[in-house]
């Protein structure tokens, strides 16, 4: 009875050996990165402008693109993922764009040491695929700027909020991220004229 016992796992041990191994599945990554194009504008001040933080609302805050299937009903695509999460892709296209249009003398990062007179925050409420009709890339998101005064005064300068809604050629990831990328350039394009007229009339910072 043992004989064949061990005989038993020496024939699966073998069979198992002999399988093929499968490679691990890797998800495939996509980057939301729109480009300004045309002339830069006028510079409207000689101050440098911080952009601050990006919250990003969830469940759109996550490396996974996000399917809206029904009203209530969300899904994450663990298999097509951003290359980086929503908040850091979303932060460096906003600080590239406004270098981009000039009416800065610069937009730093946060993690730039330089002391901001000015700040701009963002709040991304949505960041998603809407499939309950026809396939559409959603963002929404709200802008803050605010001055450095020493709490003198209210410090925001406007508060802007934006969403756009690009319909897709398709229903792969593929179409689904150039739907965000277009929609997210919309928004920038939009709120790149309404900063250009803060920008004109900016209140004094602190100690100016």
């Amino acid at each position: 009875m043992m004989k064949h016992i061990l005989l038993s796992a020496l024939v699966l041990g073998l069979f198992a050996c002999s399988l093929p191994t499968r490679p691990p599945v890797t998800p495939t990554s996509f980057m939301v990165s729109p480009v300004r194009t045309g002339e830069a504008l006028k510079a409207q001040t000689p101050y440098w402008l911080k952009i601050g933080s990006v919250t990003v609302a969830p469940p759109f805050d996550g490396k996974s693109l996000i399917y809206r299937l029904s009203d209530q009903r969300y899904e994450k695509d663990f298999y097509n993922v951003y290359s980086a999460i929503p908040a850091e892709m979303i932060a460096n296209a906003e600080r590239e764009w406004i270098n981009q249009a000039g009416m800065f003398a610069a937009a730093v990062g946060q993690s730039n040491s330089f002391f901001p007179y000015y700040t701009l925050q963002v709040s991304v409420n949505e960041f998603y695929g809407d499939y309950r009709m026809r396939p559409e890339a959603v963002v929404s998101m709200e802008f803050f700027l605010t001055v450095n005064n020493g709490g003198k005064t209210n410090p925001l300068i406007g508060a802007n909020r934006y969403t756009k809604r690009v319909e897709l050629k398709s229903n792969t990831p593929e179409a689904l991220v150039a739907g965000q990328q277009q929609a997210l350039a919309q928004i920038l394009k939009e709120y790149e004229g309404q900063l250009n007229k803060y920008a004109a009339n900016l209140p004094k910072p602190l100690g100016q």
